[in-house]
């Protein structure tokens, strides 16, 4: 069995959708050792015998399809491979509990090393795109979103923070344990585990939501300055964008250097090295992924510009808005350096290799100035929130967005294929101010 995604054939198994994850996760810090029991709640999308899970670097030691303990099941490099108790039809629906335990690692990719990682004082998950199998086993494309529940035990002196709403906290002896609940649509590469020494503070709520802020106490000061703005940056997003679409947002801060800053469900992931000022943009960046990867989500890997094109031009938005260059001088300026890298990158279909370059961010922020210029302000921003809302916590295809575009002006398609299906830049882009 093959995915259903050909940026990552080796992942996912489309011949069934998962309705709902049920996690009961107990991690070591110290020894980096991880027991968990899934109960995966699933419905057939085709006729099926068997079905395969990921799951990397973990070693599963029971399997029950609706609690049959005479389920078949072998496990091979990258998946657990499960043989139901009998065929099931399309929409019929069937339950696989999962025992496993090991000690978790990230996952060598075509990305790099992706999944559950080890810091220095604590652990982090980094699933996008094909991670989460480091961790639970799941059907892992991001066509396949699903509810979740996380119970977290860990050691004591230990916070974990998921995705989802904490619904209980408590202490068990030496041991803490904490429980999250998402009824929000969530793929699998936007669950997440964090686990540090971290101390909770409560924000400015965003748009309603409340806004919570997990850092290591030495790095508590430093972090409420470093995100004491994103209440004014969702004020600007709910208008540019339309309502926050998450039931609440959640900060955490590693104690660790970290590459890049990380989205999730609900969550923003920074490293300490994050805090600096000039880190301003990468706050609204990761701010702006909860409309647009997060609540509207790209069915296909192919279409990666739906998600960073638009939070990369929610960099531009904020920029403009709180005093600093407009977007149509961000435009100008990055505009110029694309146009002195090479012109290989079809934005519409990049390719596994380019998904995440830099150029799918930039060039997708292009796009949306030159609709800008060609729609101007009101119809632009009015397609925006349209978007945002129609597909509130749903799937979209770069074919999706054309179709809305065409509902406001055919003629802006015309310059929609310009910018997704030609590798060369087309003319500069203009702002209609």
């Amino acid at each position: 069995m093959t995915g259903g995604d050909s940026y990552a054939p080796q992942s996912g198994d489309p011949s069934y959708r998962v309705v709902s994850y049920d996690l009961d996760l107990d991690y070591r810090v110290r020894t980096n050792r991880l027991e968990g029991k899934a109960l995966i709640a699933a419905v057939a999308t085709q006729p099926i015998r068997t079905v395969s899970l990921d799951l990397i670097g973990l070693r599963a030691s029971r399997v029950r399809v609706d609690g049959d303990a005479r389920t078949v099941f072998r496990q091979v490099q990258r998946a657990l491979q499960v043989t139901l108790p009998r065929p099931l039809a399309v929409g019929e629906s069937f339950s696989v509990e999962v025992a496993y335990a090991g000690s978790p690692a990230p996952r060598r990719s075509r990305w790099g090393t992706i999944g559950w990682e080890e810091l220095t004082d604590g652990a982090l998950v980094a699933n996008q795109p094909t991670g989460a199998a480091t961790w639970f086993p799941c059907n892992d494309r991001p066509a396949d979103r699903a509810r979740y529940r996380m119970r977290i035990t860990t050691d004591r002196e230990y916070a974990a923070v998921a995705t989802g709403t904490r619904v209980a906290e408590r202490t068990e002896g030496r041991r803490s344990v904490a429980e999250y609940v998402s009824d929000v649509p969530t793929a699998t590469y936007l669950a997440a585990v964090q686990i540090g020494r971290y101390v909770r503070t409560e924000l400015p709520p965003l748009d309603g939501a409340t806004v919570e802020l997990w850092a290591p106490a030495p790095l508590r000061a430093a972090s409420v300055r470093a995100f004491e703005k994103v209440a004014a940056m969702g004020a600007v997003f709910s208008r540019a964008f339309g309502e926050y679409p998450q039931p609440q947002y959640t900060i955490v801060v590693a104690a660790d250097v970290l590459e890049i800053p990380l989205e999730a469900q609900g969550m923003g992931v920074f490293g300490a090295n994050h805090l600096a000022a000039d880190s301003e943009r990468l706050v609204a960046h990761e701010l702006a992924h909860q409309w647009f990867g997060n609540s509207v989500g790209i069915s296909r890997w192919c279409d990666i510009w739906l998600n960073e094109g638009f939070a990369c031009y929610a960099e531009w938005l904020w920029s403009e808005a709180s005093g600093g260059p407009t977007a149509q001088e961000c435009a100008s300026a990055h505009e110029a350096v694309l146009r002195v890298e090479p012109q290989d990158l079809l934005l519409a279909d990049p390719g596994p290799e380019l998904m995440f370059d830099d150029r799918v961010y930039k060039r997708g922020a292009l796009t949306l100035h030159a609709l800008r210029g060609h729609l101007g302000d009101d119809r632009f921003f009015a397609l925006l929130r349209d978007w945002a809302t129609r597909h509130r916590h749903g799937l979209v295809t770069g074919d999706d967005f054309r179709a809305i575009v065409r509902e406001v002006d055919p003629a802006a398609v015309v310059l929609l294929s310009r910018w997704l299906d030609e590798p060369r830049l087309p003319p500069r882009a203009r702002s209609r101010r």
